[in-house]
């Protein structure tokens, strides 16, 4: 049985003819850019993630870069944010002008812990940086701590912001996650809980004067025609995406529902392979919507090639830390220096995981891990 990481195609096939359609029906407009797709769409992802405002823009990472600029954040201060996540979450600091500092994260769910939040806040200070926010990253859709962050960045005066690009409609406290700090992104990316057909994203915020500037900086910083107030970017959604994105949101409760049945029966089946095999777990109170099902397995490379042997497609996220990658070398990080993080790199393993995935084949891939470690 050859069972695929991920299969876009079945997704299609359940509403492919409805996408089809909304498509077409844009091209006959002929207006293919801030329309009336894009300001619908903005209106029903703020009201299902209980936002103000809402601003749709190419991708994830511009998302999250248009909220750091937009802030207007001291040049070279410094953002407290995870090691363990895409590249995305510290290039936009880098690309701001700001100097990211890395933080461990906790060995139960893969994301930034509190504790030692404080401490690389502390070192920062000791080291004579200005501090101006916290980039925290829900993880493969596993709720950060977000209300003891959240304590944590009023307290010391610092901007909390949201990278929810892989974690839109988990919830935490009975909140949407998304909903803690001053703004939050999110992407649209394919492989995400709800995806586009290519790159879209998507800010979300209550600061109506955030809101506004953002409006304007994702178009090259215009509030007037041909007049500009900031620097701004190219950074627009489409109206195809967004007619593409509406058709997905219908059926996104339904989908959410069909990714917690399939990660359920990994974990009931999975769990009492511990400690050889352990499951990422959530904080108490909160509702993960998994946009990948990973695990913390020993043997992980001979696992791989076990699994690909058998027909079944893994795939490693991350292998390497980015306190570690050559890119953020010159910030003077060391092996050894978040080793939360780099054990985590070491171990994670990402299993076949989307809403269509048959029942079967979880059961095929649950079946020849417990071959692999003779259980």
């Amino acid at each position: 049985m050859e069972i695929p990481f991920l299969d876009l195609k079945r997704a299609y096939a359940r509403y492919g003819e409805e996408i089809e359609k909304a498509v077409i029906k844009v091209l006959r407009k002929g207006v293919y850019l801030n329309g009336e797709e894009t300001k619908a769409l903005e209106r029903e992802l703020a009201s299902y993630l209980g936002r103000r405002y809402a601003i749709g823009v190419s991708s994830g990472t511009e998302a999250l870069y248009l909220i750091l600029k937009a802030l207007s954040l001291p040049k070279g201060s410094a953002i407290l944010l995870p090691s363990f996540t895409f590249v995305a979450t510290a290039e936009v600091v880098v690309r701001a002008g700001l100097r990211p500092i890395f933080v461990d994260v906790e060995r139960e769910s893969g994301n930034m812990s509190l504790p030692y939040l404080e401490k690389a806040y502390d070192e920062a200070k000791k080291k004579g940086y200005k501090v101006s926010g916290v980039i925290v990253v829900s993880i493969f859709g596993i709720p950060a701590r977000l209300d003891e962050i959240s304590e944590f960045c009023k307290n010391k005066g610092l901007y909390l912001i949201e990278d929810i690009c892989q974690a839109f409609g988990s919830e935490l406290s009975g909140r949407k996650v998304g909903t803690f700090g001053v703004a939050s992104a999110t992407s649209f990316y394919p492989t995400k809980n709800l995806s586009a057909c290519g790159d879209a994203g998507m800010v979300f915020t209550d600061d109506e004067k955030l809101a506004k500037k953002i409006e304007a900086m994702k178009e090259h910083g215009q509030t007037k025609p041909y007049y500009y107030e900031y620097h701004g970017v190219n950074g627009r959604i489409d109206e195809i995406q967004c007619a593409i994105l509406r058709t997905k949101f219908k059926y996104f409760e339904e989908e959410g529902k069909l990714r917690e049945n399939i990660a359920k029966l990994y974990s009931e089946n999975l769990k009492d392979l511990f400690p050889i095999v352990k499951l990422l777990h959530s904080p108490p109170n909160s509702r993960p919507l998994f946009s990948l099902f990973s695990i913390r397995v020993k043997k992980r490379d001979e696992l791989m090639d076990f699994l690909k042997k058998s027909g079944i497609q893994t795939r490693v996220y991350y292998p390497q830390p980015l306190h570690l990658q050559p890119i953020y070398k010159r910030f003077g990080y060391k092996r050894g220096a978040l080793p939360e993080t780099e054990a985590l790199c070491e171990e994670i393993l990402s299993l076949p995981f989307y809403p269509y995935l048959r029942e079967e084949e979880v059961w095929a891939v649950i079946e020849k891990i417990r071959e692999f470690y003779k259980i």
